[in-house]
C-alpha cells in the first residue's frame, strides 16, 4: 500500500451523554465560543465516575464527542460561514470520515457522575466519549493563523447550525 499502513477498525465506547438545550442539530450554535451562557450537563456514565476525580479544580473542560446525528457525503465541504468549498480536514464540520468533535466548555459545578457545564454547542443526546482538562499552558499557542477562516470568523456570533450535514 505505499508505505502506508493497514488499520482495522477503531472501536469507541461512549464514557456518557452530553445534555444541552438544543434538540434538533438546526439553530445549535457552531463553535462554543458562540454559545456563551448556554448551560447543558455532561452525565458521565457511573462506572466511570472516579475517573472525575479532582475535575472540580478546573474551570473548563475539553468534551470530545460523536457527531451522531452526522452524515458524512463528502471531503468536500461548505462550511457554515463561508459559501466557497473546502476541504473537510480545513473545516469543523461535523460531518467528517470519523466524526468527532470536540468543545471547550466552562465547568461550573460537579454533582457525582454529573458536570454542569455552560458554553455548550453540542446536541441533546449526543454520546460523550472522552472528558480532558483545559490547561492554558498546553493548550494556547502563539503566532496562530486561522486560513480561509480569517475573513469569515465575524460571522460566528450570527452562525447556526442549519442541517446541512445531519442525516434524518
Amino acid at each position: 500500500m505505499n508505505g502506508e499502513k493497514s488499520y482495522t477498525n477503531m472501536c469507541y465506547r461512549p464514557v456518557g451523554v452530553i445534555h444541552s438545550p438544543f434538540k434538533e442539530p438546526k439553530d445549535v450554535p457552531i463553535q462554543a465560543s458562540a454559545a456563551r451562557g448556554v448551560k447543558g450537563t455532561v452525565d458521565v456514565l457511573s462506572e466511570f465516575e472516579e475517573g472525575l476525580k479532582d475535575i472540580e479544580g478546573f474551570s473548563h473542560v475539553i468534551l470530545i464527542y460523536h457527531f451522531h446525528r452526522a452524515k458524512f457525503r463528502s471531503l468536500l465541504v461548505r462550511p457554515y460561514m463561508d459559501e466557497n468549498y473546502h476541504g473537510v480536514f480545513a473545516t469543523r464540520a461535523p460531518a467528517r470520515p470519523n466524526p468527532i468533535g470536540i468543545s471547550i466548555v466552562r465547568l461550573v459545578e460537579r454533582r457525582g457522575n454529573v458536570l454542569i457545564v455552560e458554553d455548550v454547542d453540542v446536541l441533546d443526546g449526543t454520546p460523550l466519549l472522552d472528558i480532558k482538562p483545559y490547561v492554558p499552558e498546553f493548550d494556547y499557542r502563539e503566532g496562530v493563523r486561522a486560513g480561509w477562516l480569517e475573513e469569515n470568523v465575524h460571522k460566528l456570533p450570527e452562525a447556526k447550525d442549519d442541517g446541512r450535514f445531519a442525516s434524518g
